[in-house]
């Protein structure tokens, strides 16, 4: 009788909150298996790119800049008149490049209007979010530019050591830029500032200061 070879998902060993793990020739079968198996879960992201598998254990010193900088977003949005849609660590992936990614935080701002009210976004016929939000205090952690950059992703802010880095894709790699481009005026050093205001400052203090710096740009 002939017998066929199953694909066993990789068991890695237990990872603590805010570590990542870096696995080797993933299949593009065993990623999607393990993305259906943690579908419910928020307590790691997964991302893939071409064979390599990266899975990140959230823990609060990751989550705190990254809510942080989502609702900076939100207020500067609101105070702009921008319509935003944040859809959070939603699921991106395309077969066709064997990759796949779930941001930090991920906004649509030039298209939110063409994923309004879809429960699932397909690449492979939606547009990529217009802005990805990347927190990086772990190491090593894979290198993920490459991938937004594949989906075409048109910008990206990453916080790390205390500092945000805005990069907006130019043609098919990114460059470091000090104003964003999806939302207008606003800086990467006012971003650090505000980042690290919000470490000892009192929350409703800190989005009233947000709230009067958008107001400004805004005018």
């Amino acid at each position: 009788m002939q017998t066929t070879a199953v694909e066993t998902i990789p068991q890695p060993a237990p990872v603590e909150r805010g570590q990542n793990l870096i696995l080797h020739g993933v299949s593009w079968e065993t990623y999607e298996r393990l993305l259906a198996d943690f579908q419910d879960s928020h307590a790691a992201h997964f991302a893939y790119d071409q064979g390599v598998l990266e899975i990140m254990v959230l823990s609060a010193e990751h989550e705190r800049p990254n809510r942080t900088i989502a609702l900076l977003v939100e207020e500067v949005a609101l105070e702009m008149g921008i319509d935003v849609d944040n859809v959070g660590s939603h699921t991106f992936k395309r077969e066709d490049l064997a990759r796949g990614f779930e941001p930090d935080t991920c906004f649509y701002i030039q298209n939110a209007e063409r994923v309004s009210g879809k429960a699932r976004i397909d690449l492979a016929v939606d547009p990529p979010p217009d802005l990805v939000i990347e927190i990086d205090i772990t190491h090593p952690s894979l290198e993920k530019l490459p991938l937004y950059a594949a989906a075409g992703v048109p910008e990206v802010w990453r916080y790390a050591d205390n500092v945000v880095t805005i990069y907006c894709l130019e043609e098919s790699s990114y460059q470091s830029q000090e104003v964003s481009k999806v939302l207008p005026g606003v800086m990467s050093q006012v971003l650090s500032q505000f980042m690290e205001a919000s470490i000892s400052m009192k929350r409703t203090a800190w989005i009233r200061r947000v709230r009067e710096w958008a107001r400004e740009l805004a005018d």
